[in-house]
């Protein structure tokens, strides 16, 4: 057996598989090693994918050619749209899975993508010549060469879990971790650190009395993740359900506090702040009186619920308590506890935007490892390391999202330059361009650039132009057809919106807030005959057009506003400076800049700590 290969992809999560059939599929002979070819894509933590951002992220990369949006269609039991209150910008998609039904999903996918091959084995050192990698060594011993290696082990090097006192060396609850690797990385010059993540205890949904819980059902409208006409959501759809810890709830989690790894020093490790656990909620926020618990169901032909709000890592019989203080909860069974996870990471500001390592060439990192949390992230930034992967291979201009192209180029960028102080998570707030980086035209921005590079197919392709095509079509429709009071103003006044006195063309009325297109076609029999003329996927160009109409004005002049800021990406930096020598920079800036090198001026002026100053006098230098 011949142990060659272009790219070497470690860990076949979220990361990893976006990684490896990212390569694959552009033409790059792929090996994916995990440690168990039957959790390929085994969601760690919440049965669910998307949300605020994360949806966002989910479609772009759909939109460039991944997988995730695909896999999560497939295993949908229950989509909504969250954020629908406020402006598109914020639309986020989030979806429940059947977590059996995922990993199968992934599996049929990477068994039947060419190019890549599975490896069942742990990796425990990485083969490194003149600075560059050049393959690795697993734990059976085997040698395997390679033109560049993407490493995504997220939770498991040197992985510990803590339950209570006790503590279990493992990647996830009844998986081993793997050790070997951060060792070698460091002693190479990697700086590394700990970081913790949780997760709640499991019920068996027959003991939960649902009767006392609020229940959220899903949507069943047009909208999914994938922009593929042939993707779809056929599974069965189930609810999720909302109760509340009480006073009760968080006098029995008091109880374990000297026993929680969180308070008595077991834990010294950086844990999340924007998902706390629950005995860090009740001491952070003590004055409040409950917490909304969201239990999700994992799967059809399963039992299991998830509490989604109670991650702990209290002992076991205090978490059991707590648990049956809960309305509903009262005579839960617990398939298994929550517990809390250390794990290594390794500082993002090593790495280049392409996510290769600055230390060592063709060697990229993606994922948990990163310092991120959450599936969505991990996969973002798997698709980036593949594409960067393959190209390192076999030639090509490095491929990197800027924050104004995508989310996922806003996650990158942040984690880069300026680093990571607790495991970063992707909020709409993060992006300074969130009114063009909407989830409904993902595959406008993105699918072209999919495309450019060899990772979009020609159905994708063609599916684009042709919804672009019709797009166009219906809004120069609207601009140019007129309308007269007479035969609106009595939808107008019915619709609480002020009648006409002159005629105008039907694009004055789609800017109202009061209605949309598909409420104006009811009153206007020539729109209504151009929207049953459209062809399929007609509801969900009706929105993206109509979103584009109503917001024109501010779309254009954010669009305005990130290209006048772009020119300073254009400013390459890197190499040209003698920063120590400089000192009318700031000691602070001097420290930093020498630390993360950035490429360009844009990527210096985001450092925390580099003022505008500091920004004016490298433009100086550079001639600027």
């Amino acid at each position: 057996m011949d142990f060659k290969y272009d790219v070497i992809v470690i860990g076949a999560g979220h990361a990893g598989n976006e990684a490896a059939c990212a390569s694959a599929n552009m033409g790059s002979k792929t090996l994916l090693i995990t440690m168990d070819m039957n959790k390929i894509g085994q969601m760690s933590c919440n049965p669910a994918v998307g949300g605020i951002a994360k949806g966002q992220i989910v479609r772009e990369i759909d939109a460039l050619g991944g997988q995730m949006g695909i896999v999560t269609d497939r295993s949908a039991i229950q989509f909504r749209m969250l954020n629908r209150s406020k402006g598109p910008a914020m639309w986020s998609p989030r979806s429940q899975s059947d977590r059996h039904q995922f990993i199968q999903e992934w599996i049929k996918i990477i068994a039947n993508t060419p190019n890549l091959y599975v490896w069942q084995d742990t990796v425990r050192q990485l083969i490194i010549e003149n600075g560059e990698v050049c393959g690795v060594v697993t734990a059976l011993g085997v040698e395997m060469r390679s033109k560049a290696v993407v490493l995504t082990a997220g939770t498991f090097l040197s992985g510990l879990l803590h339950i209570g006192k006790s503590q279990i060396v493992g990647g996830r609850i009844s998986e081993p971790a793997s050790f070997g690797l951060t060792e070698q990385l460091k002693s190479i010059g990697f700086a590394t650190d700990r970081m913790k993540t949780g997760t709640p205890a499991r019920i068996d949904g027959r003991t939960i009395d649902f009767s006392k819980m609020t229940e959220q059902i899903g949507e069943n409208d047009f909208h999914k993740f994938s922009f593929l006409d042939t993707v779809s959501r056929n599974l069965k759809q189930m609810s999720c359900w909302i109760t509340y810890t009480n006073e009760n709830t968080h006098d029995e989690l008091r109880t374990g506090l000297v026993d929680s790894p969180l308070y008595n020093g077991q834990i010294q490790s950086i844990g999340p702040r924007y998902c706390p656990s629950i005995e860090t909620k009740i001491v952070t926020f003590a004055d409040k009186l409950s917490h909304q618990l969201f239990l999700e169901p994992e799967g059809v032909d399963s039992q299991e619920y998830y509490i989604n709000g109670f991650s702990s890592s209290l002992p076991l019989d205090v978490q059991i308590r707590a648990i049956h203080t809960v309305s509903g909860l009262e005579n839960a069974q617990i398939y298994r506890p929550g517990y809390a996870i250390e794990y290594d990471f390794f500082d993002p500001t090593q790495l280049k935007h392409t996510l290769e390592t600055k230390l060592i060439n063709n060697l990229f990192f993606a994922g948990q490892i990163n310092g991120t949390t959450g599936y969505e992230e991990a996969a973002g930034q798997g698709l980036i390391a593949g594409i960067n992967a393959h190209i390192n291979c076999h030639g090509g201009k490095p491929f990197v999202l800027g924050r104004n192209d995508a989310y996922i180029g806003v996650l990158i960028d942040d984690l880069v330059t300026k680093g990571v102080d607790e495991p970063y998570r992707m909020f709409t707030s993060r992006a300074e361009y969130r009114l063009i980086l909407r989830q409904d035209d993902a595959d406008v921005r993105l699918t072209p650039l999919g495309y450019s590079i060899g990772l979009v197919d020609e159905h994708r392709n063609l599916l684009l132009q042709s919804k672009l095509k019709v797009q166009k079509d219906l809004i120069d429709f609207v601009k140019n057809y007129s309308i007269k009071p007479a035969y609106i103003n009595s939808f107008l006044s019915s619709n609480g919106s002020s009648e006409l006195k002159h005629g105008c063309k039907l694009h004055d009325l789609i800017l109202r807030p009061q209605f949309g297109i598909s409420d104006l076609a009811e009153a206007v029999p020539a729109l209504k005959d151009k929207l049953q003329a459209l062809p399929d996927r007609k509801d969900e160009i009706v929105e993206a057009t109509e979103v584009l109409l109503k917001y024109e004005g501010y779309i254009e002049r954010e669009k305005l506003i990130a290209e006048k800021l772009q020119r300073l990406e254009h400013i390459p930096l890197r190499g040209r400076v003698d920063y120590a020598s400089i000192l009318s920079l700031s000691t602070e800036a001097r420290q930093k800049l020498i630390k993360i090198d950035p490429e360009t001026i844009g990527q210096a002026s985001r450092i925390p700590g580099i003022s505008p100053s500091d920004v004016n006098v490298l433009l100086v230098l550079l001639g600027r």
